[in-house]
């Protein structure tokens, strides 16, 4: 049997791979928890291998999986070699870490737009480019976001809620101009979380 603690761990681990497409960190789980340690959490999930409900991924960076789930794809990763500054030079150290970019722009509620048009350049988002965008049907301010608009265009472009109950939806581009409309005429789609350009 499970202690109460260990079928909460179970149930956040569920409910994080449900909406994140992959499974949580150690901390990850202590933080949804409430619980200091990172130790107790690895104590909880070794529980829960040992009962079959997960098992344990070696040399994975996120290695719980649910028991009965799918193999995980293939991992691609590139090495991170270092940080290197946009201003003044400094040194560039290696970090010896990868990153894995199924796990950086991944996950189960996301799909990939490729952006026509420069209305957002000063957001440096380009013509050409593709950006990944995560299923949502509200969002904050300043948010970029996918608006449907009548049902018919959609558009890439910064979220405004208004005091009236309006939508204004803002250009990254002093050459246009924000439209406002009413709530009824506008379904967000989701907001923006990545973005890849090629420079080939």
């Amino acid at each position: 049997m499970l202690s109460r603690r260990q079928q909460d761990t179970y149930q956040f681990i569920q409910r994080f791979i449900d909406q994140h497409g992959h499974s949580p960190l150690l901390m990850e789980i202590a933080t949804g928890l409430g619980i200091r340690s990172k130790g107790t959490i690895h104590r909880y999930v070794q529980a829960l291998a040992r009962h079959g409900l997960v098992t344990l991924q070696p040399g994975r960076h996120r290695n719980i999986r649910l028991a009965g789930e799918n193999p995980s794809p293939p991992r691609h990763t590139l090495p991170l070699l270092g940080r290197i500054a946009a201003g003044c030079p400094i040194e560039a150290i290696a970090d010896q870490e990868e990153i894995d970019l199924s796990e950086f722009f991944m996950g189960a509620n996301r799909f990939i737009l490729k952006v026509t048009g420069n209305s957002m350049i000063d957001a440096g988002i380009l013509d050409g480019d593709m950006v990944i965008i995560e299923k949502c049907a509200s969002a904050n301010n300043g948010a970029i976001v996918v608006a449907l608009i009548d049902n018919e265009t959609a558009t890439l472009k910064y979220l405004q809620h208004n005091r009236d109950g309006s939508l204004t939806l803002v250009p990254a581009n002093p050459a246009l101009s924000p439209t406002t409309y009413s709530a009824s005429r506008v379904y967000i789609q989701g907001v923006v979380v990545g973005q890849m350009r090629s420079y080939r």
